[in-house]
């Protein structure tokens, strides 16, 4: 089962890491218009779509759940939103590479460790085997994404100005490490409103279910939340840059090809997450490290396709070296939370038999 969850978790990880591509196929756009039209797919079409298909009686789900569930996931995906929208910012400066290493590093750490300190369950981590595996594991994570910044910083070091806006045409590293953080800080929230959500999946599925689908409705509130936020963002700076008229081809753009890969764009990026929720309901009683295993694999992909796209053209050896052992690290690193699940599985089935083994004992005293 923890094998099927990294694997989903890794698809995920993929469509994240690739997801800003067809925006590169966009012509004649501003920033804003091309984010929200992706936007629109992202946060409300794809996630109403997969939620109708795969939830029973998905109304009366939304209906029944708590009030106070529906309120916080919402509210964490507006806070998740500023993430979003300035995890797209961090692109623009940064690149595909730096940027998601950056981001994704406060990402990870905020989002996985934060949760299970709220819920109080942050002892008996440490007390398990298991859970100091799967602790040693995000350890080794986090220094993964460190190491790709570091590569990252050791390329800004190795490229005049006018070789880095070659291949990224708005490059800067000031203004989008100061993004890059914020983003990565705030994009946590997403990892919160996923729990604050629970009771709405347990209202579609049951609170026992392990139903692969179980967190696709719980995505429909946060999500929307997200979409509050970037929607208010881009409506401004459309009326501040005069950039309205792109959604009508005002100044002539390719309208038609311009929709199809922000849709295409937006439908990418909802897959991570719907990976994200299948992969997670697979990971066991140590699910919090999903949201590890997943920056990592985002973290890598995204970094392949830096690597494809010339981003790194012209870097010393050193730097190339350095992404590499990043990339290696991060890949480690998903194999150590994968043995730490494991251990996890056996240290719930030892129990079990010990718990079975008293009860025999018991019964011979009794007789």
């Amino acid at each position: 089962m923890v094998a099927i969850g990294v694997f989903l978790h890794a698809v995920g990880g993929l469509a994240a890491g690739s997801f800003y591509l067809p925006f590169k196929k966009v012509r004649q756009w501003a920033w804003e218009s091309y984010w929200l039209v992706g936007g629109v797919f992202s946060w409300i079409v794809a996630p109403w779509v997969v939620a109708l298909l795969v939830v029973p009686d998905l109304c009366s789900v939304l209906g029944r759940a708590p009030a106070k569930s529906i309120f916080f996931s919402y509210l964490f995906g507006v806070l998740w939103g500023v993430g979003g929208l300035t995890f797209g910012l961090s692109m623009r400066y940064l690149g595909m590479s730096l940027g998601y290493a950056v981001a994704l590093g406060f990402c990870a750490a905020f989002g996985t460790i934060v949760p299970p300190v709220f819920k109080g369950q942050f002892g008996d981590l440490l007390a398990a085997t298991s859970g100091q595996v799967t602790l040693a594991g995000i350890f080794v994570c986090l220094v993964g994404i460190a190491i790709c910044g570091w590569a990252g910083v050791s390329k800004e070091k190795d490229l005049p100005e006018d070789k880095k806006k070659e291949v990224i045409k708005e490059f800067s590293l000031v203004k989008g490490l100061w993004v890059a953080a914020f983003a990565g800080i705030m994009s946590a929230c997403m990892a919160f409103g996923i729990e604050a959500g629970e009771p709405i999946a347990d209202a579609a599925f049951g609170a026992e279910s392990t139903s692969i689908w179980k967190n696709t409705p719980v995505f429909i509130v946060v999500l929307a939340g997200g979409f509050t936020t970037n929607f208010i963002w881009c409506m401004l700076l459309n009326i501040k840059n005069r950039t309205a008229g792109d959604y009508v081809n005002r100044g002539g753009s390719p309208l038609s090809a311009n929709y199809l890969f922000s849709a295409l764009a937006g439908v990418t990026w909802y897959f991570q997450f719907m990976f994200y929720g299948m992969g997670k309901t697979r990971m066991g009683e140590y699910d919090f490290s999903s949201w590890t295993l997943h920056m990592a694999f985002i973290i890598i992909f995204s970094n392949v396709w830096g690597l494809l796209l010339h981003e790194w053209k012209g870097s010393s050896g050193r730097t190339l070296r350095l992404i590499r052992w990043g990339l290696l690290v991060l890949i480690a690193s998903t194999l150590v939370v994968g043995l730490g699940n494991y251990l996890q599985k056996h240290e719930m089935n030892t129990a079990g038999a010990a718990v079975g083994q008293a009860r025999i004992m018991r019964t011979v005293d009794s007789d």
